[in-house]
């Protein structure tokens, strides 16, 4: 194994820098801004108004003073645009459970007319949460055919429902199963017992999230840390298509992006042509609302199926952890054999499978499905590749990352929006429960390594939740998850406000990995952008103080890059006019580790919190057929 490396002052110096500057935005400072959401994405707030939010909340204010302030913070803290809008009951009149109105209609971002409208709140009436709750799903915004947006209800409320019809939590099941857009978290503001199991009952049964506000300054953080989730959503790209339950009539696919939904023990079948010697790669991502209901095995599996019953390969996907669903990516690829004449060879009709597993008690909602397809046509004849890079070498646990002072990004919601990175180190925030996203271009005969830093971050009064988890994962420009099982780096850790880090890296580009045994090695066989995702999670929301947890990265792309993936390739002219990535970075020499197969399994949604000896609980299976008789500005990068 490669030697741990020393880092020394300078990688002290930048981690004391990450504790210090990790906080909450100011006041007043809006978010970096996103690009335009999806069509029919939006978020409306729910607010109670009833006669109870006039009572004191035990810093000297009242509670609705403090619920102003909240609403204040959430919307300088969304994105400019982001469609807003703010439905309260219980503020007109003394009585009466038909006592809700929308305040401000959902619509572009509108801070000051937000602001205007819950100043002028009177609490007063009653509770009528479960109306509430199925007005506000028709204040949203309906998406567009083939469109995959965000919707988001927002409750904040200090007491449970007093008109009890329609039933609250009854209201959130209905409305979550009525798409895979729409969820509902909840704020509660000071409550308990009954009070609190009504609104985690609605956050439950409506796929969303809750967050517990045991005081005015813990409820600005939560709603904050809500809405910001809500307007971060995973941006989604692609052609719609639906896939079928069986072969017959399953939509034949060009390479390119497709969308699709995904409900639980399903399976779906999409056709593809494929020539007898080019390579296909393909990957299933499903994106559930972060506060969907997720089992330790619950699991996103791809195949891809030929003949009667072949199949050329298969790979297992698992969330592996239960505070809550994150994005989850399983890839596959069809490699023809070196001698051509394997089962999986041939030309003519296969078929991509995505089948999600998921156990009794997880969520029963369909899931939007992201699909990628491409095609690697055989090197032109007469080239002959570069051997295959099946060690990790001085690109392993011993390489020494930059410890530069870390420049500002602001990471992606996913795949299609991912920031590019280069080597340095960069500094950015998270929220619990989120992933952010960035890219890294990786030559032919580079490798990349980074490691992830979590902050040292002030807990909250009272704190007394059991610890939460970071984690990371690295994916091939075909979005292949490549950074699990290699018994050279874990993608978790444990998380308890206190710092953390990961490390995690590829082995080095070669086009003949593909023909390599071990599922770690195979599919780094293309140069390109190379993804990376960091997960904190949910739990976090619970033992922070400051609504955003800090997180830097370390990356380095060790090697000099060449020309092209053949023998012999000369350094390519970028590389020798540069410094390149090993003169400021030095490199420890470790060892790698053996190229046969490995138990290993594809841990994924990035937020990966293992039990002791999951790891060895499932094989990630690569069959394979016997033969017959192979962005200019790093900190704005990314593509909308």
């Amino acid at each position: 194994m490669a030697r741990r490396s020393r880092r020394g002052v300078p990688a002290l110096l930048a981690g004391l820098l990450l504790a210090l500057t990790a906080g909450p935005l100011p006041a007043g400072a809006a978010a970096p801004a996103r690009g335009p959401a999806a069509e029919g994405t939006g978020m409306v707030m729910v607010l109670d108004a009833s006669g109870s939010m006039a009572g004191k909340d035990g810093s000297g204010g009242t509670r609705i003073d403090a619920a102003r302030k909240a609403v204040g913070t959430v919307v300088d803290a969304m994105p400019d645009g982001y469609p807003t809008g703010l439905r309260v009951y219980g503020a007109d009149k003394p009585k009466g459970c038909d006592d809700t109105r929308l305040a401000r209609p959902v619509a572009a971002l509108d801070r000051a007319g937000l602001k205007r409208a819950v100043a002028g709140v009177r609490p007063q009436g009653d509770t009528p949460i479960g109306l509430s709750l199925r007005k506000a799903a028709a204040d949203l915004p309906r998406p567009a055919a083939g469109s995959l947006g965000t919707r988001t209800i927002l409750l904040i409320s200090d007491g449970e429902d007093t008109c009890r019809t329609p039933e609250p939590c009854k209201v959130a099941a209905q409305l979550a199963a009525s798409g895979v857009d729409l969820h509902i978290d909840t704020v509660g503001f000071e409550v308990a017992g009954r009070a609190r199991a009504q609104l985690e009952c609605i956050a439950k049964a409506g796929n969303g999230r809750y967050y517990d506000a045991p005081d005015a300054k813990a409820l600005a953080r939560q709603l904050q840390r809500a809405g910001q989730l809500s307007a971060d959503g995973y941006r989604f790209k692609g052609k719609q298509v639906r896939g079928t339950a069986t072969r017959g009539g399953a939509p034949v696919l060009a390479p390119g992006q497709y969308l699709d939904s995904l409900g639980p023990n399903e399976e779906r079948y999409y056709a593809i042509d494929l020539d007898a010697a080019s390579a296909a790669d393909f990957s299933a991502t499903v994106v559930p609302p972060s506060g969907a209901a997720v089992g330790l095995l619950d699991a996103l599996r791809t195949r891809v199926a030929y003949g009667s019953d072949g199949v050329c390969d298969s790979t297992t996907a698992l969330f592996a952890q239960r505070e809550g669903a994150a994005p989850l990516t399983s890839g596959v690829s069809r490699i023809p054999t070196q001698g051509g004449t394997g089962s999986c060879d041939k030309a003519g009709r296969y078929w991509l499978v995505v089948e999600r597993k998921a156990a009794r008690g997880s969520d029963a909602a369909r899931w939007p499905l992201e699909l990628t397809f491409h095609v690697e046509h055989p090197l032109k004849k007469g080239v002959t590749p570069a051997q295959s890079e099946p060690e990790y070498g001085a690109g392993g646990k011993g390489a020494t990352l930059p410890a530069t002072a870390p420049e500002d990004v602001t990471g992606g919601t996913g795949f299609n929006d991912a920031r590019t990175l280069h080597q340095g180190v960069w500094r950015d925030k998270i929220l619990p429960a989120q992933t952010l996203w960035y890219k890294v271009p990786v030559g032919w005969g580079q490798q990349l390594r980074y490691d992830v830093e979590f902050a040292n971050e002030p807990r909250a009064k009272g704190y007394r939740a059991a610890p939460s988890y970071g984690a990371t994962q690295v994916y091939t420009p075909f979005r292949t998850p490549v950074g699990n099982g290699t018994g050279e780096f874990s993608p978790h850790v444990p998380y308890n406000g206190r710092s953390a880090s990961l490390s995690m890296g590829t082995v080095p580009v070669a086009w003949t990995n593909r023909y390599e045994a071990h599922p770690n090695v195979r599919p780094v066989h293309q140069n390109g952008d190379f993804y990376l995702a960091v997960t904190l999670g949910a739990r976090a929301s619970q033992i922070a103080e400051n609504p955003q947890i800090g997180v830097v990265l370390r990356v380095a792309v060790l090697g000099k890059e060449k020309d092209g993936p053949q023998t012999g390739a000369s350094v390519s002219e970028a590389s020798r006019r540069e410094s390149g990535p090993s003169a400021d970075v030095a490199q420890d020499s470790g060892g790698g580790w053996s190229t046969g197969r490995m138990v290993a399994v594809a841990v994924g949604g990035v937020g990966v919190l293992l039990l002791a000896g999951l790891a060895l609980a499932y094989v990630r299976p690569r069959r394979r057929p016997a033969a017959a008789d192979g962005d200019p500005d790093p900190r704005r990068g990314g593509s909308w």
